[in-house]
């Protein structure tokens, strides 16, 4: 599964200032991931210990994980059946969120559905989500989504408090 990657603020700062003294491999490496190209990519065109330079690009902070792309879309299953979009509905204590939803989305709505998630959990506690974020984009089903949405809601209420991880839960988890 091809893996995009972005620069993070601290990726973007090293570029203009080289304030980090990045060996020049890493530096050349930075330059190249843009949010568009594959860890696929960027192997064919940096052959040379690519991995281990991803690696050490998002251990140090300089690039981060947008998204763990399938490389063949997954079959349809009887267990999600296409639905409309999803109802707004009232606020649910934080507790109350290992509730499945009364009917899962097809996989196109899944795939977005499992983004827009990975995306706030993202924005709402950065790079502290990381390992969190990845095993949610391998997701390939509701099933395997949801107890790491349950995680990401614990998550979010630590860092950022209730009402950040009931807003989350509000526009992720159906009653």
């Amino acid at each position: 599964m091809p893996t995009l990657y972005r620069k993070t603020a601290k990726g973007l700062i090293e570029i203009e200032t080289r304030a980090n003294r990045l060996p020049p491999r890493l530096r050349s490496l930075l330059i190249l991931v843009d949010g568009r190209r594959s860890d696929e990519e960027l192997r064919r065109t940096f052959p040379q210990q690519a991995d281990e330079s991803l690696i050490a690009l998002v251990g140090d902070g300089f690039i981060e994980v947008v998204s763990v792309a399938d490389s063949a879309p997954a079959p349809r299953t009887a267990t999600r059946p296409p639905t409309a979009a999803a109802p707004t509905r009232p606020a649910a204590p934080v507790a109350a969120a290992s509730t499945m939803p009364a009917s899962l989305p097809p996989l196109t709505e899944f795939s977005t559905l499992r983004r827009e998630a990975v995306r706030a959990l993202n924005n709402e506690v950065g790079p502290v989500a990381e390992a969190l974020a990845i095993r949610m984009e391998r997701a390939r089903e509701w099933d395997e989504l949801r107890p790491l949405i349950d995680k990401a809601l614990g998550l979010i209420a630590d860092v950022r408090g209730r009402a950040a991880a009931t807003a989350y839960q509000q526009r992720f988890v159906e009653d």
